[in-house]
Parts: C-alpha cells; structure tokens; sequence
C-alpha cells in the first residue's frame, strides 16, 4: 500500500464525524418548522383578533347590511373531514417510527385525500354559495370573511403540497425507522392546520350565533 492510500484511508473528513439520523429536537429542521408555525399562528391571532375588534366596533348587528348568518351544516362537514385528516398522518408518523413504510405511504394518502375533499368543498360549494351573496368588497365582514377562510385555506394547499412530496420521497425509499424528519415536520404543520381551523370556525362560523 503506498503512502499516499494510507494517508488517505486515515484522513477524517468532518462530514464523517456528524451524527448520521437526526430527528426531534435535535434537528434544526425540527425547530425550523417550530418556529414558522409560531409565527403562523401569530398571523392567525392577529387575524381573528381583527374580526372581534371590528365586530363590536361596528355595532350590534352581525353580519352587517343584509348579509344571513352563516349556517353551520356545511362548515361541520368541512370540519370533520378536515380534522379526520389528522389521524391517518398521525398514524403514518408512527408507522415509520416503527420502520413500517407501508403504513406511511397509506397514512399520507388518506390524508391527502380528506385535505383535497376539503378543499374541493370549500371552493366548489361553500365560497360559490356564500360569493352570490356578498363578495370581500361588500363590506368589513366580506373582507374579513374571506380573508381570514383564503389564508387558511393557502396553508392547507401549502399542506397539501408538503404531503405530495414526502409521499414521492416515502416511494423512492427515502425514509426509514431513523431517517423521518421531513415527516415530523409535515406532520406538525398539518395538526397546526387542523388546530387552527378549530379557531376560524368558531370565529367564522359559530360566533355570529352568539
């Protein structure tokens, strides 16, 4: 063996002294995603708080002009495929945990699955009804009204997106019982999703009720 091949075969290279699996709160990805959904959920808050401060800024009657209380048939429907969503990407979570990548390919499609139909009911139903009734232009709770349902409804396409390309990445074997991060963070954004639509139906849907 020559000199130089065993100068070589000895030589450490700092990738080789990183750890090779990290997950959880040792990843920096993981506090990445922690971070954007703080920050997420602070837009959310400013947002609803928006709707209360001009609600009862603009006096008794709400929703103002000859806008109907919103029913809540559809809404609930929508909320329940919505957070049913989160129980099959939870349970693929912890399929590849386990080091089950069939549970995780099953649990990211079901999922996708209840995220589109929310979204197909949300523009193919919901908004077409409530849009031959008053527009964002028609008054301060038009604006507010789609304003605060369209942003959520970015974030669940974000979502949407987000599970798209784990499940591409799930069938080119990219993940195993240690290699899961891009899971964990897709997993975390959309029970923020889920959480946060709680809030906007009870601020969108229910208070006006009240």
């Amino acid at each position: 063996m020559s000199d130089t091949t065993a100068t070589l075969e000895n030589l450490r290279f700092p990738e080789q002294e990183l750890p090779e699996h990290v997950a959880g709160t040792r990843a920096f990805g993981w506090w990445g995603m922690v971070w954007l959904i703080a920050t997420e959920a602070t837009l959310f808050a400013a947002l609803i708080a928006s709707y209360f401060y001009l609600r009862f800024q603009y006096g008794t009657v709400w929703p103002p002009g000859d806008i109907a209380i919103p029913t809540l048939q559809l809404p609930i429907v929508m909320s329940v495929i919505l957070l049913s969503s989160s129980i099959p990407v939870h349970f693929a979570e912890s399929a590849i945990k386990k080091g089950k990548v069939g549970g995780l390919k099953l649990g990211l499609a079901i999922g996708f699955i209840l995220g589109v139909a929310f979204l197909a009911i949300t523009f193919g139903i919901e908004w077409p009804e409530k849009l031959g009734e008053f527009t964002p232009r028609t008054n301060v709770y038009g604006s507010l009204f789609y304003t605060i349902l369209g942003f959520h409804a970015a974030h669940v396409i974000v979502g949407l997106a987000m599970n798209l390309w784990a499940q591409v990445r799930a069938w080119k074997g990219a993940f195993d019982r240690d290699r899961h991060l891009t899971i964990q963070n897709f997993t975390m954004y959309w029970h923020f999703v889920d959480v946060v639509w709680v809030f906007v139906f009870s601020t969108i849907y229910l208070s006006p009720h009240l």
